[in-house]
């Protein structure tokens, strides 16, 4: 059974930063593809960045420069350091974890992000 799990959350204010973090257990490999995603209000899920099986990333336009992903040694362990935040990166963020043997992703229960002054 797979099981994913974030933490890392909370409030800061414009210009700070927070570290998410996220462990999923139960897949077939230990360097699985995993990614971040979040959810503001009344808007759709968006990716925010991934890494793959290689630690190759990947990041969306309004993170670049602020936001790195990294893989916690040979495991399936990432994080996601966020600095210079800014209050529309405000939203539930989601870790994901794909397997490529079942061809599923599995995604945690999410962690609230709030950026305001």
């Amino acid at each position: 059974q797979v099981h994913v799990v974030e933490s890392g959350g909370g409030s800061v204010q414009p210009g700070g930063s927070l570290t998410l973090s996220c462990a999923a257990s139960g897949l077939t490999d230990n360097r699985s593809p995993m990614g971040w995603h979040r959810q503001a209000p009344g808007e759709e899920r968006e990716l925010v960045a991934s890494i793959t099986s290689s630690d190759s990333t990947f990041y969306i336009d309004r993170v670049k420069g602020r936001f790195t992903i990294s893989r916690q040694e040979d495991k399936n362990t990432i994080r996601l350091q966020m600095n210079n935040l800014k209050p529309n990166d405000t939203a539930v963020y989601y870790c994901r974890a794909t397997d490529l043997h079942v061809r599923s992703d599995y995604w945690g229960q999410g962690t609230q992000v709030t950026v305001s002054s």
